[in-house]
């Protein structure tokens, strides 16, 4: 499929692009090979090809949400530079 100058045009005012003479012409001749290569795909036999949902196929490994106790806040904050109230103390990096 070849695509005209002004179809070109069209596309680049619909993607607010102002483009030169010459860009009209290189990118004319870019998106009308891209166009040709997808009508060359739907020249192929697919008939005896499932359909896939995904590209991939895969499966989420989820794990059950179970409460369980968590890491003691002493442990948590053992090998912390500096501590205050039970919290890490970081140094500011906004000024007030």
């Amino acid at each position: 499929m070849s695509l005209t100058r002004d179809d070109v045009a069209k596309i680049a005012h619909l993607a607010r692009l102002a483009l030169t003479d010459e860009e009209l012409a290189h990118y004319q001749e870019q998106l009308s090979a891209v166009l040709d290569y997808a009508a060359r795909l739907n020249e192929l036999d697919l008939s005896g090809v499932a359909p896939a949902s995904a590209a991939a196929i895969g499966q989420n490994v989820m794990r059950d949400d179970v409460i369980a106790p968590s890491l003691p806040r002493e442990d948590a904050l053992f090998n912390a530079a500096a501590v205050a109230q039970g919290q890490f103390l970081i140094q500011s990096v906004l000024e007030e």
